[in-house]
């Protein structure tokens, strides 16, 4: 572990409460908002970069406060063009986020954590398998898009185009600071992304996807589904046994009904496991009730876990079976496995 500073990091500071720190400094307020300028559109990572500001100040500032910023600590690369970083927090701690090249669609995407570790032992899942050690901050996670964001342009000559939810950790427990993130990206102060190119993935909390309607958050949800029956899913996510297929369908249109979203299931198919005919009928009902798009995903192993990738013959008469009855049906090809960097596999290796 780092040390840590017992320096405030001013990036969890409001901008009246810089405005009042730079007053209080003897400069004047207008300063201020260069200072969150530097801090949030041009992605400084120390105060020495701040040109426009006095050595003076500058030097205030840096005894006064600290930035937070987190620092790559790997990166890897797939032979599909995927690209994975660790990053190190400033106490020391690692996370993953990953950058999906699609160029023939247009499409980059970055898949960000919300946690270091996570606490809902999901058992094909190597994140699951983390203890959850503390939540990120809301800067802590934008960096995460700062950096790949600079990471894409570099690789492929374009900004990232999406940002999903989706890597290490629970969005929804970490509630706060993810919204707090995605004010910041989607601010004309910030990254100034649509909240539509923003999906937000949970395992499924009830309670939090009914407090994301109510905050009218803009952005598009998704749920890590799996199962389409409470057995199964009891036995591979144990947050079914307290927000069980009944109580989180009634969330869901909750959440229909105030946003007019469209919501997406993600169901990773395994081998004779949920990927039978039956499983899609059952599948087919919890699509009924609200537009739903499901994401069908290729098992990605991890060591120890009891589950095999279902074969591409099976996904295919999954996704028909759906489309049949009318549902919206995408399958998605693993990304990144070669580098421990597909769906479920981040575990900081």
């Amino acid at each position: 572990m780092s040390a840590t500073t017992d320096k405030a990091d001013i990036r969890k500071m409001s901008l009246s409460d810089v405005e009042a720190a730079v007053l209080a400094m003897g400069e004047k307020k207008f300063r201020a908002k260069q200072v969150y300028e530097w801090l949030w559109k041009k992605g400084a990572r120390s105060f020495s970069e701040m040109t426009n500001l006095s050595k003076p100040f500058r030097e205030e500032l840096e005894k006064h406060y600290a930035i937070h910023a987190i620092a790559t600590d790997q990166v890897q690369r797939s032979l599909d063009g995927t690209i994975k970083s660790r990053f190190r927090l400033h106490d020391g701690h690692l996370i993953e986020s990953v950058l999906i090249p699609v160029p023939a669609d247009n499409r980059y995407t970055v898949c960000v954590s919300s946690q270091v570790g996570c606490s809902l032992s999901c058992t094909f899942c190597a994140t699951g398998r983390m203890k959850r050690l503390r939540n990120l901050d809301a800067a802590e996670i934008y960096d995460q898009v700062v950096m790949v964001n600079a990471q894409c342009e570099e690789a492929f000559g374009h900004p990232l185009t999406n940002i999903v939810y989706m890597g290490m950790g629970e969005p929804l427990l970490a509630y706060k600071n993810v919204l707090e993130s995605i004010d910041r990206i989607t601010s004309a102060d910030g990254l100034n992304m649509s909240p539509r190119r923003i999906t937000v993935s949970t395992a499924g909390i009830a309670r939090m996807i009914k407090k994301l309607a109510d905050d009218a958050v803009k952005v598009n949800l998704a749920l890590s589904l799996h199962a389409a029956d409470d057995v199964k899913r009891n036995e591979i996510m144990p947050i079914n046994e307290q927000n069980n297929l009944d109580t989180l369908m009634e969330a869901l249109k909750y959440y229909y009904e105030q946003t007019r979203n469209r919501i997406s299931y993600e169901y990773i198919a395994f081998q004779d496991f949920n990927d039978s005919i039956d499983d899609a009928r059952l599948l087919a009902r919890l699509c009924k009730p609200f537009p739903v798009r499901v994401n069908i995903i290729e098992y990605n192993p991890i060591d120890g876990a009891p589950f095999r990738k279902a074969t591409e013959h099976r996904i295919d008469d999954f996704a028909r079976y759906l489309r049949e009855q009318g549902v919206m049906v995408t399958v998605r090809r693993s990304r990144g496995k070669d580098i421990d960097a597909a769906c479920g596999q981040l575990a900081n290796k």
